[in-house]
């Protein structure tokens, strides 16, 4: 299975893999954390990591070189060439999703567009999973990094930008996957959020929540039904 968690710049990504991979390892189940291509050997991505990508929202040839040079040759090379993970869950941190909302947020620039346009001819998810946060919550998260770059300060004093990467993420792209789930990471801790993501996924059981006066009812606190119609998917 893979996972595939993305999302604005401090919408809590990284802080919500880790607690992913942790609650996994607590029930035994096997996973590991995965950044960058899926192929095992991709021969560009090397010279793409080289390319300032801080400033991808600014630049036309940033964005135009990750989607075809990275990600379409990517989803190409899938198929002979899949990651290693011998059996093991796939969470992805970031992946073209979040690419195309930043050409269309920045520019719009016209690489984004066209990938946009062909978006499902990209690598999807078994499930993605759409983080997102208030403006007041990103800038604490901000404020609190001792280093920032210029990505994550035009995503959190640029509303007009993030309103755009946010529609551009949810209206268009989250239909590529398989599922999807959205998450306001300023409302729910990272552990509610892996529970739910977790058993959406059919990876852990549920927990009970016993309603009162019914004790060991046996109800969970979100069913995956319940869950894909409440958070968006």
């Amino acid at each position: 299975m893979r996972i595939l968690v993305d999302g604005l710049d401090l919408s809590g990504k990284t802080t919500l893999v880790s607690t992913l991979i942790d609650t996994l390892a607590a029930r035994r189940v096997p996973a590991v954390r995965h950044r960058g291509m899926l192929a095992e050997h991709h021969p560009l991505e090397r010279w793409l990591k080289r390319l300032p990508l801080a400033y991808q929202s600014q630049s036309s040839l940033i964005t135009g070189a990750y989607l075809f040079g990275g990600y379409a040759l990517d989803a190409a090379l899938l198929h002979i060439d899949p990651p290693r993970t011998d059996g093991a869950v796939l969470i992805q941190e970031g992946y073209v999703d979040r690419t195309m909302a930043v050409g269309l947020a920045g520019g719009p620039y016209l690489p984004a567009a066209l990938a946009m346009w062909a978006s499902r001819c990209f690598a999807t998810f078994d499930l993605a999973v759409f983080l997102h946060a208030s403006p007041a919550v990103r800038r604490t998260r901000m404020d609190k990094r001792e280093r920032v770059d210029s990505g994550d300060r035009r995503s959190v004093e640029d509303g007009a930008f993030a309103d755009r990467f946010n529609a551009a993420l949810l209206t268009y792209l989250g239909r590529r996957h398989s599922s999807l789930l959205v998450f306001d990471t300023g409302v729910h801790t990272p552990q509610e959020i892996a529970e739910e993501i977790l058993t959406t996924a059919g990876l852990v059981r549920p927990v009970p929540v016993p309603r009162p006066g019914c004790e060991g009812s046996g109800r969970t606190a979100v069913e995956p039904q319940e869950a894909d119609r409440v958070l968006g998917a």
